[in-house]
């Protein structure tokens, strides 16, 4: 887990509120991370259940109850599915 995985996380997590659902170019747009760097990131939190991808919705992500756990301090990144 990187500085950018938590920052992706938390932008998808919307502080709490209703999860927001993004394609990376709207990540990119809202964290201070290029957007090649988190396309990488957000394809490794899909691997490890983090984020789930929906290509039926033109690419978007959204963050998994997984990730709200990581996030919460309830799931170590030593966990993670690899």
């Amino acid at each position: 887990m990187t500085r950018a995985d938590d920052a992706i996380l938390e932008f998808l997590l919307n502080e709490g509120n209703r999860p927001l659902i993004a394609n990376p170019s709207t990540v990119e747009a809202n964290i201070d991370y290029k957007i090649s760097h988190v396309r990488r990131r957000l394809r490794a939190l899909q691997e490890g259940g983090l984020v789930e991808y929906d290509d039926k919705d033109r690419g978007l992500y959204r963050i998994t109850d997984q990730g709200c756990a990581y996030l919460e301090g309830k799931l170590d990144a030593d966990d993670l599915e690899k």
